[in-house]
């Protein structure tokens, strides 16, 4: 059954998950994966897309799904709860992130976000 907080919800927030891969242009260009930036200082913008692509593949193959495929390999502390950044409004992320994620319908995936944290994937699930 529906929580209170999705029967009450508005349509000023969403609920989204994301699978984040940074690059050296990263505005923190280190993670949980790599707490050096060993890797991400190394990874061109454009590797990082390309990594980000075949992440969309997977996805949208079926192989995986996005809840795992971002336990695995998101650069965003999100990825111990498999993506998921819960709910929120206007003005809680940076620009594009939010501009994308609202565009989405519930249960639609995104193609590829660019913020200044690196290059994403949204799911966005309520």
């Amino acid at each position: 059954p529906p929580t209170t907080r999705e029967t009450t919800l508005t349509m000023s927030e969403v609920r989204a998950s994301h699978l984040l891969v940074k690059h050296q242009g990263s505005r923190r260009p280190a993670s949980w994966r790599d707490p050096d930036g060993a890797v991400i200082t190394k990874r061109s913008k454009a590797a990082a897309l390309d990594e980000l692509e075949a992440y969309r593949e997977q996805i949208e193959s079926g192989a995986v799904t996005f809840a795992d495929l971002a336990a695995k390999v998101s650069d965003c502390s999100s990825a111990k709860h498999g993506g998921d950044l819960g709910f929120f409004g206007p003005g809680k992320m940076q620009k594009a992130f939010e501009d994308g994620a609202f565009a989405l319908q519930v249960g639609e995936m995104s193609g590829v976000i660019d913020s200044d944290s690196g290059v994403h994937i949204i799911l966005r699930t309520a």
